[in-house]
Order: structure tokens, then C-alpha cells, then sequence
């Protein structure tokens, strides 16, 4: 008897996971401009009510399921080596990012947000400062273990490293490639690395 309620709750979750895929599947196709409530409920093979019933609005619908598959490219490594961790992680994530279903849709939602402070602030929130927070994460654990510098405040290298992808990616035409993160680490290292440092902090 303690357990019939959990039976509900878990066909709820798997609805939501296969709302959550259709969008995904749909914006691979039909990219932002196609997606819409009524088109994903279509594809579901459900009433526009069992979508609203979770989510206020398509991009609340898109932010969750944008979360669905970039936040696991997000994590990293640790192998005890930084560097190796940050290009890994970097050249694991770019695709997610630049190909579809995600960029195409980010870049449109991106474009929504200029004109709509609560997603602007959402975005922030869910994308920006997840990347942020982990990359912080990861180089924090480096300057533990002596990699990086003592005393530095990582706060500010962690959103230069993750605001330089994320421009090339979603705002320019320039290419994301081997050679550009390696020069993009370069300058972290030689900012923050301790290998060939005598002393002290980074300025």
C-alpha cells in the first residue's frame, strides 16, 4: 500500500522525458522558428493542455529541454592534469553547442531574451552561470592540488574562458578549433599556471 502512490509520479516523469525529446527531435528538424506548442503536441500525440500542465510557455518547454543534453557536456574531468581537462571539455562541448538541436535554438532564444528580462535572467541562470560555477569548480581543484596559483581569484579567469567559446560560438563567424583553445589555454596558464613560477600570486 505505501508504495501505489509512487506509480503516478513515475509516468508523470517518463511524460515529461518524452515531451521533453520530442522538443528536441522537433527543433533538430524545424529549428526555432518551427517550434511552437502545437507542433510539439502534435508530434507527441497529446493535447496542448498536458504540455501547459507543465511548462507556462514554449521557452520555458526549450530551457528544459535544452538542459536535458547540454548540461552533461558540461562536466569534466579530473585527471589531475588542468589543462588536458579544460581542452578536453572544450572540444567535447563545442559541437553541443554550435550544432543541433542546441545552437540553433540557444541562438534563438537568445534573440527572445533581448526583449524579455525574466528569460534574459533565466538563460543567466540555467546556462551562463552553470558553465561558469563548473569551470570554477574544476580550476579550483587545480589551484588546491598546486597546479594554479595561491591567493589568485578564479572567479574572473573561469568567465573569461567560458565567455571567449561562448562568443565564438554563438556570435561570430569565427571558428572554434584545435588551435583556438590551445592559444585560449596558453594565455590561462601562463596567467595562472605555477610550472616555471617562482613565486606569487598572478597580477
Amino acid at each position: 500500500m505505501a508504495d501505489q502512490p509512487a506509480a503516478p509520479r513515475r509516468r508523470g516523469a517518463a511524460r515529461t522525458d518524452e515531451l521533453l525529446q520530442t522538443t528536441l527531435d522537433l527543433a533538430a528538424e524545424v529549428g526555432y522558428a518551427g517550434l511552437n506548442i502545437e507542433a510539439v503536441a502534435r508530434r507527441a500525440g497529446v493535447g496542448k493542455h498536458t504540455i501547459y500542465r507543465r511548462w507556462p510557455s514554449m521557452s520555458a518547454l526549450l530551457l528544459d529541454a535544452l538542459s536535458r543534453v547540454w548540461t552533461t557536456d558540461l562536466d569534466y574531468r579530473d585527471t589531475g592534469d588542468v589543462r588536458a581537462d579544460l581542452r578536453e571539455q572544450f572540444l567535447r562541448s563545442g559541437p553541443a553547442l554550435s550544432g543541433p538541436p542546441v545552437g540553433p535554438v540557444y541562438r534563438g532564444l537568445i534573440a527572445e531574451a533581448q526583449s524579455d528580462p525574466a528569460l534574459r535572467a533565466t538563460l543567466h541562470e540555467r546556462f551562463l552561470l552553470t558553465v561558469e560555477r563548473r569551470t570554477l569548480e574544476r580550476i579550483t581543484r587545480a589551484q588546491h592540488t598546486g597546479e594554479l596559483v595561491e591567493n589568485a581569484n578564479l572567479e574572473f579567469a573561469a568567465e573569461v574562458l567560458c565567455g571567449t567559446l561562448y562568443y565564438r560560438h554563438l556570435l561570430s563567424t569565427r571558428v572554434v578549433d584545435e588551435g583556438t583553445i590551445d592559444q585560449l589555454l596558453d594565455m590561462f596558464m601562463a596567467a595562472y599556471g605555477t610550472a616555471g613560477r617562482a613565486s606569487g600570486p598572478a597580477v
